[in-house]
């Protein structure tokens, strides 16, 4: 019985391992199908032939691709840097007629580089500070100005650099460290530091130089990598962050060509002299290099830093007064201090003014100057020493861009700041210094475009107008404005209702169980019913 069992079994097995080998023919019928006509079976007979033939097509599209992106990089940065642009651009484009009493800049025998950015920028003819010095300086002499912001003397000491550098280029077995500049310019303040670096990159468009500004506000260790990542060419900076760098060697001034001295009456305002002459004394003497020296004013302190530190120097003085008379209509509104909110308001909005930097004293003006605009929905943007240089540098784009369209500002903003289709410069508070009314209203009217500067004289306002008279040299117009001026519109109901009022108009409040004392219900939570 038992050996009957074990021979069933045994045959069972044969006839299942008899029935499995009947089926393996089966895999030749998929290979002629696989050689038919039908086309919805593609050539594939494995999942290894299937990987081993698509997966090249797959990683040669990926290498085009990365391609054509470093192919697009090179592109775009090949134009910025080689100075092939000004061989395609022909001086013969840059057509200026010849005019009695001005120099143009062909008869200064610029390279073509050089005229070609100033083609750009929409010069024609010198104005009075760059027609007297630039010959003298292009020639590698020593000067000092006496000039206002706004005559153009920054393009006048940077078309004097880089004409300098292309003239005399270093050769490619020039071994220079890093942070060695060939040029280095001073100025008192962050924005005077920008706004030279901006011009800088605009005159040297088809060159391959580079500038660079440094001033404190700014990421400490992002200058510095910035500094010794790459060779400069131009320095720009304020006297306490470049001292820094060179106390740390970050900065080395030994190979300084060119030393350019910006605002030096500014400078010895606000203390900068002590710091200006540790930094003059870590550059070539002045037999080695050439010095050029600007001042709103030259007073007797100036005039013997000029003597120290320059070698037999040009002296062109341009008058304050020819600044301030030429290119800006001047008027001066009497009101009280109770007044000066309505009358700004109506003259901002009343006759549509898109582009107005307004003037004050003091910070705490300036920040309840703005908050009064904002209320009655003005646009606007604050910068004073307070303000951090991140949203200082901000609040001045959003004005350039026209996202504002009045820059409350205290003096930081008096001198170097060059800014485009500025019409109104509006004195809220008149300065204590006649000299800061100059350079405020500096502000409009610039290379040869008109504005107008609009003062508000209050009780103790009126006290500074003689002396400002003095300084221009005549009276200014003293007139009380119209009846209508004086009177302030109802605030809009979105401020009289605005978000900071009403809370629910920002988020939903969280809702809060009242105590019960308050005499309000108190809800019992959804945890608390269920444990109940």
């Amino acid at each position: 019985m038992v050996l009957n069992f074990i021979k069933n079994i045994r045959n069972r097995l044969k006839q299942s391992s008899g029935k499995k080998g009947e089926q393996k023919p089966e895999p030749p019928k998929k290979k002629t199908a696989s050689t038919s006509n039908d086309l919805s079976e593609p050539e594939i007979s494995s999942p290894l032939q299937a990987t081993t033939e698509t997966a090249p097509p797959h990683k040669r599209r990926r290498r085009r691709r990365n391609k054509r992106k470093a192919g697009g990089i090179k592109d775009t940065a090949g134009p910025e840097t080689a100075p092939s642009a000004p061989e395609e651009w022909s001086v013969a484009e840059f057509s200026v007629p010849l005019a009695d009493g001005k120099l143009r800049f062909h008869d200064l025998d610029l390279p073509a580089e050089i005229l070609h950015a100033i083609h750009d920028v929409g010069f024609q003819y010198c104005t009075p500070i760059q027609a007297e010095i630039l010959p003298s300086t292009l020639a590698g002499k020593d000067a000092t100005g006496r000039a206002q912001t706004g005559t153009g003397k920054t393009a006048a000491f940077l078309i004097a650099i880089f004409t300098r550098f292309l003239r005399t280029p270093l050769g490619p077995e020039t071994k220079i460290r890093e942070g060695t500049p060939r040029a280095l310019i001073l100025a008192p303040t962050r924005e005077l530091v920008m706004q030279i670096v901006e011009e800088a990159h605009r005159l040297s468009r088809y060159c391959q130089f580079f500038t660079i500004g440094v001033f404190g506000g700014i990421d400490y260790d992002k200058q510095q990598r910035t500094l010794r990542g790459k060779r400069i060419d131009v320095l720009v900076a304020t006297p306490g962050r470049l001292l820094d760098f060179r106390r740390r060697k970050v900065v080395h001034l030994d190979r300084v060509e060119t030393l350019v001295i910006d605002e030096a009456d500014r400078m010895l305002d606000m203390g900068f002299i002590p710091d200006v002459k540790s930094i003059v004394y870590s550059t070539p003497t002045k037999s080695s290099r050439q010095t050029l020296l600007f001042s709103a004013t030259l007073t007797e302190d100036v005039s013997r830093l000029a003597r120290q530190w320059t070698r037999d120097p040009v002296k062109v003085e341009i008058e304050p007064e020819k600044v301030a008379v030429d290119s800006v209509q001047q008027i001066v509104y009497i009101v009280t201090t109770e007044e000066k909110m309505a009358l700004l308001y109506n003259i901002i909005v009343g006759q549509d003014l898109e582009r107005v930097i307004v003037f004050c004293n003091r910070r705490d003006e300036t920040r309840h100057l703005t908050a009064l605009l904002r209320d009655y929905q003005v646009s606007c943007a604050m910068i004073s020493g307070e303000i951090l240089q991140k949203n200082r540098i901000r609040a001045l784009e959003n004005f350039r861009s026209g996202k504002t369209r009045v820059l409350v500002a205290t003096d930081v903003a008096g001198r170097g700041l060059h800014i485009e289709g500025v019409s109104h410069v509006i004195n809220y508070t008149l300065p204590h210094d006649p000299e800061d009314y100059v350079h405020r209203i500096g502000r409009t009217g610039r290379a040869g475009a008109t504005g107008t500067s609009i003062s508000f004289a209050c009780e103790e306002d009126s006290f500074f107008i003689p002396d400002i008279e003095a300084l221009l040299g005549h009276s200014l117009p003293c007139i009380h404005p119209e009846d209508t001026w004086l009177t302030l519109p109802q605030k809009p109901k979105q401020t009289q209702t605005g978000e900071r009022q009403n809370p629910r108009h920002r988020r939903p409040a969280r809702r809060r169980s009242r105590s019960p004392g308050s005499g309000a219900s108190v809800r019992p939570s959804k945890n608390r019913r269920s444990s109940q």
